[in-house]
């Protein structure tokens, strides 16, 4: 059985995270201890978040790659620490990836008005 502490994400949200180490991929388990989230909490993700896609491999194992861990910190911020619902935390990385397509655009507008 779980404790109350296991259970309250303002509990959870106090961890201080590892550093993520440098490499190519990670397996669940890693993740899942660098990012202080359970491996069925990940599993539930990946079907919430369409920007979270790991690698499938023998044996349906999941490989996470640097992105999808820094991704993953991400989510746990929005949901345990600043308080948002899946759909609240969803909608907010949809619009900082607007907000990033649309800077990465407008920079590309500045490289051709300023090579003319």
């Amino acid at each position: 059985m779980l404790s109350k502490t296991e259970l309250d994400p303002a509990k959870t949200a106090l961890v201080q995270l590892p550093p993520i180490p440098p490499k190519r991929y990670f397996t669940i388990g890693e993740v899942s201890d660098l990012c202080g989230v359970k491996t069925h909490v990940l599993r539930y993700w990946e079907q919430e978040f369409e920007q979270l896609r790991p690698q499938k491999r023998r044996g349906n194992r999941r490989y996470y790659q640097h992105h999808e861990v820094v991704l993953i910190r991400k989510i746990r911020t929005l949901l345990y620490e600043e308080g948002f619902t899946i759909s609240g935390a969803r909608n907010r990385l949809d619009d900082s990836r607007g907000k990033l397509q649309l800077r990465e655009e407008l920079e590309a507008v500045l490289r051709v008005l300023g090579g003319s």
